[in-house]
């Protein structure tokens, strides 16, 4: 533990052990199911290996967190402590929060094509997918490296983020730029209204394009606004 407030108080407790850069973001990971150390640098591509070796071994150390390494497996896999499992609501309420009062406008160094990419790859929802292997292709603009990325879907549990050719022509191809996409993730912009002024461009087959907002959702809190009177962070 890096800091301490030196006080007796809960809260004051509390933020010693949750409040050190990306240890909430880790939580959420592991709320939303990560359980692999690679799969956290998936997820989290910005935060260092060394940094998040430390942070996961904190949340162990603090009883957040269980590590355990699966029979015939060379790697640990991480997972919920009850004390963690509890910080569910936690964790769902800040992000509800920084919704509406801490987001404000993107800035251009917070579009993270591949945190973006990573999150889409996990909330397709792949009921409103036609049966068998689905291949989307994405191309941004605007990127000097990065700018080509493939979803390959094989049914409801089995999905895998590409960023060379699997191989085949896609089912669907998605031009866009980043902020496009991400403002769709957000909720910001619709996928009609991308369409319609041209910031999204779609080709490949015809019934993955009609429905393509059923199965590309927005994220699960996209529904709060921003407040007009939003912090700019």
């Amino acid at each position: 533990m890096n800091f301490r407030y030196h006080q007796f108080c809960p809260l004051a407790k509390a933020a010693e052990v949750l409040g050190e850069r990306w240890t909430i973001l880790i939580i959420h990971e592991l709320q939303l199911g990560t359980r692999r150390y690679r799969d956290f640098q998936r997820a989290l591509c910005r935060l260092s290996p060394s940094l998040l070796t430390k942070r996961l071994n904190q949340l162990v150390d603090y009883g957040l967190v269980i590590r355990t390494t699966p029979p015939g497996q060379p790697h640990p896999e991480y997972e919920l402590a009850p004390a963690g499992r509890e910080l569910r609501p936690i964790v769902n309420g800040l992000a509800r929060w920084g919704m509406k009062w801490a987001r404000g406008q993107m800035r251009d160094d917070e579009l993270d094509v591949h945190l973006l990419m990573y999150d889409y790859t996990r909330m397709i929802d792949t009921r409103h997918l036609p049966p068998g292997r689905t291949v989307l292709a994405f191309v941004f603009a605007g990127l000097p490296k990065f700018a080509h990325w493939w979803i390959v879907i094989n049914g409801p549990k089995e999905r895998e983020l590409c960023v060379h050719n699997p191989g085949g022509a896609p089912d669907l191809q998605v031009r866009t730029d980043v902020r496009t996409l991400t403002e769709i993730w957000a909720g910001d912009t619709e996928i009609r209204a991308a369409r319609k002024d041209g910031r999204l461009q779609l080709t490949g087959d015809p019934v993955l394009i009609r429905t393509m907002s059923s199965w590309l959702r927005s994220c699960s809190i996209a529904h709060i606004r921003p407040d007009p009177k939003a912090l700019r962070l």
